[in-house]
């Protein structure tokens, strides 16, 4: 993966995180400043990324839409299915990358998803064998050796086309 390539997919995981409440907006701000430092420039992105802290709370919401539209990505909306996907994506991308230990990704996944998301069911199940884990027959590392195998599979999981469609073509 170029560094290009690097810098669309981590401000994808940014935007998709930022939607479901998960980083604040200078976190998206700052994914807006690494994709230009690594190559990647529009117009919309520009602007994204002259964001002050202060501006960004008030002003990434109307922003990223454009942004991400320019350079191909997609904003999904707040609390949309297929944005609490991409957010649960780039939570296992964060864990795979050492920001989160196997605890904290499947206990956050956990709490913002419940039992409801189909794509992080495992996960659920897996935070509350944690939670059980002195009753069980299971030790901590092979619990946090399957959320790594199902962090793994949530980021490659096939991502939503960019640019989804009304009608068939």
């Amino acid at each position: 993966m170029t560094s290009t390539e690097a810098a669309a997919l981590a401000l994808q995981d940014h935007a998709a995180l930022w939607s479901m409440g998960e980083i604040r907006a200078s976190d998206v701000v700052n994914a807006a400043c690494d994709a230009l430092v690594a190559g990647l420039d529009t117009p919309g992105l520009r602007v994204l990324a002259a964001c002050t802290r202060a501006e960004a709370d008030y002003d990434v919401h109307e922003l990223l839409p454009e942004a991400l539209d320019e350079l191909g990505l997609t904003f999904y909306p707040v609390a949309s299915d297929t944005g609490q996907e991409a957010a649960a994506r780039a939570l296992a991308r964060c864990m795979l990358g050492g920001e989160l230990t196997p605890r904290e990704f499947t206990f956050r996944t956990h709490q913002r998803y419940g039992h409801e998301l189909p794509l992080t069911e495992r996960l659920a199940e897996l935070d509350d064998e944690y939670d059980t884990i002195e009753y069980g027959g299971r030790t901590v590392d092979q619990v946090d050796t399957e959320v790594m195998a199902e962090a793994r599979r949530l980021a490659a999981h096939p991502a939503v086309s960019a640019k989804p469609t009304d009608a068939p073509s």
